[in-house]
């Protein structure tokens, strides 16, 4: 289900893909709020998927945090197949079924335990027996069937609706949600025994906009599986696409990039994507696009930095921390006409600090033995 693959498209700066993770048979599926694919590119998403497989060893409860979109089907499912465990995968959405209904679903029944049932049939825990259960959106699940979900996690074994015998489950769970659950007990909304009893392992999933380094990685996958579908024999981005997708923010996180570049896909001509073809939603291509094409003005300082860092963050630069560091203090020291004391006042630091790092980077010499103020 992992696995490394190449760039999947000839562009002017290719982006390899490191990790990968799709949805069982993800290009045949519709357009829906899931995301069908992550990767692990950015920085901060190769940190979590080492936590990821690490959690994936143990036999803890997973809790999963992120807002819709981010992924959080696609980690489950990693641990799933990380755990070693033999048993299916087996995911639900807590908040897809009605609530006289959820019951049933979960749990199971026995025949004639409410009108309809007209046979016996297991519940998901029991289909998931040996494996792992993905309870999505677990924060809407109704308040009494709190109770039991927390009485099946003690005690390993669940009671169908109108039987009395429990049936033992070897299940491994893993939840998600996209609320504050703390806030939600809180608020009366959600059990607090629950809550301490599903944050065993706790995994919050960054949004799209917090790891720009996946984003050209997961547009060139979107892109080359629609290209294929449309047999096109080459496809590429250009570099005001590349950017405009890096200055906006993705609130519909990685489903939403997926629409957007499978529009883009159908409308390109000439085997190469453009600005214009983007469909960003609300009125954004163009501020998204104003970004892209021009740095903010003087006055927004600080943007434009953090938009020039998310630009080498996707380029993957090496040793970047270190590269911005030498050239902040490189910078000042020379607006400072080399003088170390109005150097380290303008940079908020210490003198003693600031020698250090002029000597770190082959600063501090004897033509730097000047008069200090």
């Amino acid at each position: 289900m992992l696995a490394a693959i190449p760039g999947a498209m000839t562009e002017p700066r290719p982006t390899p893909l490191r990790k990968l993770l799709t949805l069982p048979h993800a290009e045949s599926l519709p357009l829906s709020i899931r995301a069908k694919a992550l990767v692990f590119s950015d920085p901060q998403s190769e940190r979590l998927l080492s936590q990821v497989e690490q959690v994936a060893a143990s036999e803890a409860t997973v809790l999963l945090i992120g807002e819709t979109g981010t992924g959080k089907e696609l980690v489950a499912r990693h641990i799933h197949a990380c755990s070693g465990r033999t048993g299916p995968f087996v995911a639900v959405n807590c908040g897809a079924f009605a609530e006289s209904l959820v019951d049933a679903e979960l749990f199971g029944h026995e025949a004639g335990a409410f009108t309809g049932a007209s046979h016996a049939r297991a519940g998901w825990f029991e289909a998931a027996h040996g494996g792992t259960l993905f309870l999505d959106e677990i924060g809407d699940m109704p308040f009494a069937l709190q109770v039991k979900l927390l009485r099946v996690l003690q005690e390993r074994q669940v009671v169908r609706l109108g039987a009395r015998q429990p049936v033992p489950v070897d299940v491994r769970l893993v939840a998600a949600t996209n609320v504050d659950l703390a806030k939600a007990v809180q608020a009366g909304r959600f059990r607090a025994d629950l809550f301490y009893r599903l944050h065993v392992a706790t995994l919050p999933l960054p949004p799209l906009r917090e790891r720009p380094g996946d984003i050209l990685p997961l547009a060139q996958h979107f892109a080359e599986i629609y290209r294929k579908k449309l047999g096109a024999a080459t496809l590429a981005m250009s570099p005001a696409v590349e950017r405009a997708l890096l200055a906006y923010e993705w609130p519909g996180n990685i489903r939403e990039l997926e629409n957007v570049v499978h529009y883009a896909v159908i409308v390109s001509r000439n085997g190469r994507i453009e600005r214009e073809d983007l469909r960003l939603p609300h009125g954004l291509l163009a501020a998204a696009s104003s970004e892209a094409e021009a740095p903010p003005a003087p006055e927004d300082a600080l943007g434009q930095l953090r938009h020039s860092v998310r630009l080498l963050l996707a380029q993957q630069q090496p040793q970047l921390f270190e590269t911005i560091e030498q050239l902040v203090v490189t910078t000042a020291f020379e607006r400072c006409g080399d003088n170390q004391v109005r150097t380290a006042r303008e940079l908020g630091i210490s003198r003693n600090v600031l020698r250090a790092q002029l000597k770190r980077f082959g600063l501090l010499g004897e033509r730097f033995l000047v008069p200090v103020d």
